[in-house]
C-alpha cells in the first residue's frame, strides 16, 4: 500500500523559501519526494525593521534540498511582481514537468504601533506581501493546476493573527484575515477542480520575524536593548503549552498533511498551530 504522505513525482512551489519557515517547508516536501521550485525575494523591504534574506539564504535551501536527493529550482522573485511570478511558474513547469502543491509562504512584519500612527508605507508594504502576494501567487499557479486536471493542494500561510485580533500590528492582523478570506472563497472556487485549499495559522514562530531588536523591546516592556531573552515571559505568556514559541518544522509538519492525501477531503479549513493561544484561558507559567 502507497504510504498516502508519499509525495514521489509531484512538485511542490514554495514562495519565501530562502529561510525560516519557507526552507523548512521546502525541505519537508522534498523529504517526502516532492520536487521544489522554490523562491524568495532575497533584498531589503524599506518597512521591515530586521534583515530579511539574502541570496546567500536562498542558495543554502538549494543545498538542503539537493541533500535529500530531489530536484529543486530556486529563482530570486518578488511576489508582488505578478509577471515575474508567472515566468518562473513557467519555467519551473518546463524544467520540473508538472505542478502540484503550492506554498504561499512569503510574509513580513513590519512596525508596531496603534493603527492611527502606522505609516501609509507600512500599511501597504503589508497588504502588498501578505495579502496581495498570495492572490498574485494564486493567479500564477491555479491556472496550471486547473489545466493539468489533477486536482492540487494550495496552502496559506496566515497566522493566528488572521483569526484573532492581535493589537498594534494591525494591518498585519488584516492582511492575515484577507488572507483566511481568500483562502475561503477559494476552497469554494476551486472544490469543483479537486483543488483544495487550505491555510495554517500558527502562533509566534522562531525566526527574525519576532526575534528582532522592535518585537524584543515589545513583548520585554519597552527595556531599551533587549534581547529575545528579556522577552521570554510575555512569550510564553501568549500560550498555554508552557513554551516561548513552535519552531518552522511544527509548521511544516501541518503543510505536510495538508499537501498529502492523508488530508485529501480537507478544503477550506484554517488549521492551527498555536501551542493553544487561541485559547481564551491559560494558566499562568512561571
Amino acid at each position: 500500500m502507497k504510504n498516502p504522505l508519499d509525495l514521489t513525482g509531484k512538485v511542490a512551489f514554495v514562495t519565501g523559501a530562502a529561510r525560516g519557515q519557507g526552507r523548512s517547508h521546502a525541505l519537508r516536501l522534498a523529504e517526502q519526494g516532492a520536487d521544489i521550485l522554490a523562491i524568495d525575494i532575497c533584498e531589503q523591504i524599506d518597512t521591515v525593521p530586521y534583515p530579511m534574506a539574502t541570496p546567500a539564504d536562498l542558495e543554502e535551501t538549494v543545498r538542503l534540498v539537493a541533500g535529500t536527493g530531489r530536484r529543486i529550482l530556486a529563482e530570486r522573485v518578488d511576489v508582488r511582481d505578478l509577471a515575474a511570478l508567472k515566468s518562473v511558474v513557467d519555467k519551473g513547469i518546463r524544467e520540473l514537468g508538472r505542478l502540484d502543491v503550492v506554498v504561499a509562504n512569503a510574509g513580513t512584519v513590519n512596525d508596531i504601533a496603534p493603527m492611527w500612527e502606522i505609516t501609509e508605507a507600512q500599511f501597504q508594504d503589508q497588504l502588498d506581501t501578505n495579502l496581495t502576494g498570495v492572490w498574485k501567487t494564486v493567479k500564477a499557479t491555479v491556472p496550471h493546476l486547473i489545466e493539468q486536471g489533477e486536482g492540487g493542494s494550495i496552502i496559506i500561510i496566515s497566522s493566528i493573527s488572521g483569526l484573532v485580533a492581535e493589537l498594534n500590528v494591525g494591518h498585519y492582523a488584516a492582511a492575515k484575515h484577507g488572507a483566511n478570506g481568500l483562502m475561503r472563497t477559494l476552497a469554494g472556487e476551486l472544490a469543483p477542480y479537486w483543488i483544495r485549499v487550505n491555510s495554517v495559522n500558527p502562533t509566534n514562530v522562531d525566526t527574525l520575524m519576532i526575534n528582532n531588536d522592535a518585537y524584543n523591546t515589545l513583548f520585554s516592556g519597552g527595556k531599551s536593548g533587549a534581547t529575545q531573552q528579556d522577552s521570554i515571559p510575555a512569550l510564553k505568556g501568549m500560550n498555554a503549552l508552557p513554551i516561548r514559541f513552535v519552531q518552522p518544522e511544527d509548521v511544516s509538519g501541518a503543510v505536510m498533511y495538508l499537501a498529502s492525501d492523508v488530508s485529501r477531503y480537507v478544503t477550506g479549513t484554517a488549521m492551527v498551530v498555536d501551542a493553544g493561544a487561541m485559547g481564551p484561558f491559560k494558566i499562568p507559567h512561571e
